[in-house]
């Protein structure tokens, strides 16, 4: 049981969240514990990593669309592993802050209004960090929050390279190219500055079930594969990518598709799943080896070498490659396909290094290099709520 003031972090994904557990001293913010909640599981259960300790604890609450009894019995089982009294803010990960938000923020009444009227762009991610932000304030009233945006950190791209060529008007309205996974480039911009400060100019793979691809530029934002909304750019698990939207009016009109239809085919039916009809993880494809987990996975990793290829010129060159992500950390065979497409750039795999996950993935000869580093969203947003904390 710590006497350390803590900060809690919520990243809310669409069927699990993510608690992290953060002591403050000299303004700083250290991990010493993570929770998750899977909501697909039957009966719910919160597993709790604290140290090299895990501890899977059933809960009782009934899940409900407040969650406050979740959220109440949640805290009930951290307050066994830490001292819960001293929590003093709670910082939450908001998929879309539109261009009003492109910081992080403190959470009032007006802000919260805000972020909720923004659902209309991201109408599957944005309720469910709002629930949490509801659900918490129900239970601590007086406990302050934050929200960290996942936009945010895109707001540095010129408005030529978030424009769709549309009439302007709509673009005035808002429908333009935001970006997403913003607090995952983050943190990868700060270890690229740290561990890679003699290369400026560089490509981020965040691949996980959820995929994108971010062009860094000496640590700033320059261009990404997702747009306006999380179905954009390269494959994913189940989401398509790049779409002809002249599909969607075929769907539409021929099809006689209704629009829910085409809601669950583009989030829940396409990607690696749609084109396998097997499986969405990369894993179980991997092991599959049938024809169409083949084609699945060519197609997934020939989409992100040429969304790095147009990421080089939009960045005027290319000095370095980072991998990330559940898939980009931990999958060798994806990254090594990926990097056998870039050969021309002068890439060559050192199969050894690829194969232990190490952080230089390519070989010395190598023209331009390819690492792996871990992301860490929780970081990113325990650090802006402490600023924002420290700031009041």
């Amino acid at each position: 049981m710590s006497s350390t003031d803590l900060l809690l972090t919520f990243n809310a994904g669409s069927s699990t969240v993510k608690i992290g557990i953060f002591s403050i001293g000299d303004g700083k913010v250290r991990r010493i514990g993570k929770g998750v909640i899977d909501f697909r599981a039957e009966p719910l259960a919160f597993s709790l990593k604290e140290g090299p300790q895990t501890f899977d604890m059933p809960l009782k609450a009934e899940l409900t669309d407040d969650l406050h009894a979740v959220i109440d019995e949640t805290f009930e089982l951290l307050s066994k592993h830490f001292d819960i009294g001293t929590v003093r803010t709670a910082g939450h990960r908001v998929v879309h802050g539109g261009d009003r938000f492109t910081a992080a923020t403190a959470l009032d009444d007006a802000a919260i209004e805000a972020i909720d009227a923004l659902t209309p762009l991201a109408p599957l991610h944005q309720p469910q960090a709002l629930r949490f932000i509801r659900a918490l304030k129900h239970l601590k009233p007086h406990l302050a929050q934050t929200a960290s945006f996942d936009t945010a950190f895109h707001a540095t791209q010129i408005d030529l390279v978030r424009r769709f060529a549309i009439p302007r008007a709509l673009h005035d309205e808002g429908i333009k190219r935001y970006g997403f996974h913003g607090l995952s480039y983050k943190f990868i911009a700060g270890e690229v500055g740290r561990r890679l400060s003699n290369k400026a100019k560089i490509v981020a793979a965040h691949l996980g079930s959820g995929a994108s691809l971010c062009a860094l530029e000496n640590g700033i934002s320059r261009d990404c594969s997702m747009g306006f909304s999380t179905l954009d750019g390269i494959p994913m698990a189940t989401r398509p990518g790049w779409l002809d939207p002249g599909v969607i009016l075929h769907l539409l009109q021929q099809k006689k598709q209704s629009v829910d239809q085409l809601e669950d085919m583009l989030y829940h039916r396409s990607g690696l799943l749609g084109v396998s009809g097997i499986n969405a993880d990369t894993r179980d494809l991997l092991e599959d080896g049938s024809p169409q987990a083949r084609e699945a996975l060519d197609l997934f990793t020939l989409r992100i070498a040429g969304e790095i290829g147009r990421m080089s010129m939009t960045l005027g060159g290319l000095d370095a490659i980072v991998f990330t992500a559940g898939i980009g950390e931990h999958q060798p065979q994806i990254r090594s396909a990926v990097i056998r497409h870039l050969g021309w750039l002068g890439l060559t795999v050192d199969e050894k290094a690829n194969a232990a996950n190490g952080f230089t993935i390519t070989t010395p000869s190598s023209r331009i290099t390819a690492h792996v580093i871990a992301t860490d969203e929780e970081q990113i947003i325990a650090q802006e709520a402490l600023s924002i904390l420290r700031s009041r």
